[in-house]
C-alpha cells in the first residue's frame, strides 16, 4: 500500500481551486481541459506523477516537518477520478456550446476542491471509503508516518507525494 502525507493533496485541492476560478472567470473550456489532464494524471498515474504533487514534494514538503500521519492514496486518488468526471463534463459543455453545464460543473469541482483545501475534507474521499465499506473491504484512514515506513522501499519514495 502506498502512503501520502495528507498535506499534499490540500495543496493540490488549492492549486486546482485557484485553476477552476481562473476557468469560472474567463470561461476557458481549453484551460479546464489543462485541468482535467492534470486530474487524469493523478487518477491514473497516481498522486506521486501528478503535478501538482511534484511541486508539493518538491517545493512545499522540504520546508515542512515529516507528517506525524500519513494516508493511504487510494481514496485521494479516487477523488482525481471523480474530479477527472468533473472537468471532462466541463470541459464539453464550454467547448459544446453548453455554457451552463460547463460552469455547473467546474463550480462543483470548485466547491470540492475548497473544501479539501480549507477545511482538509476531501468529497472524493470520503465516497471512496463509503464505497470501499459498502463492499465489505477493509478501510484504513491514517496511519502513523513510522509504520507506513515499514513498507518496501520503492513505495517509501512515494509516500510524500
Amino acid at each position: 500500500m502506498s502512503y501520502v502525507d495528507p498535506r499534499g493533496p490540500r495543496v493540490s485541492a488549492a492549486i486546482t481551486s485557484a485553476v477552476l476560478v481562473a476557468v469560472l472567470v474567463t470561461g476557458s473550456g481549453w484551460l479546464l481541459a489543462v485541468q482535467a489532464g492534470v486530474f487524469a494524471v493523478g487518477a491514473i498515474a497516481g498522486l506521486h506523477a501528478s503535478p501538482y504533487g511534484l511541486l508539493y514534494r518538491r517545493l512545499v514538503a522540504p520546508r515542512l516537518a515529516p507528517p506525524d500521519m500519513v494516508e493511504p492514496e487510494g481514496p485521494p486518488r479516487f477523488a482525481q477520478g471523480v474530479g477527472l468526471a468533473f472537468a471532462l463534463a466541463g470541459t464539453a459543455g464550454y467547448l459544446g456550446g453548453i455554457a451552463i453545464l460547463g460552469v455547473v460543473a467546474t463550480a462543483l469541482a470548485l466547491f470540492a476542491a475548497l473544501l479539501n483545501a480549507v477545511f482538509g475534507l476531501c468529497l472524493g474521499c470520503e465516497a471512496q471509503l463509503r464505497l470501499a465499506r459498502l463492499l465489505g473491504r477493509p478501510v484504513v484512514c491514517q496511519v502513523p508516518r513510522a509504520m507506513a515506513q515499514q513498507q518496501p522501499e520503492k513505495q517509501k519514495e512515494k509516500a510524500y507525494a
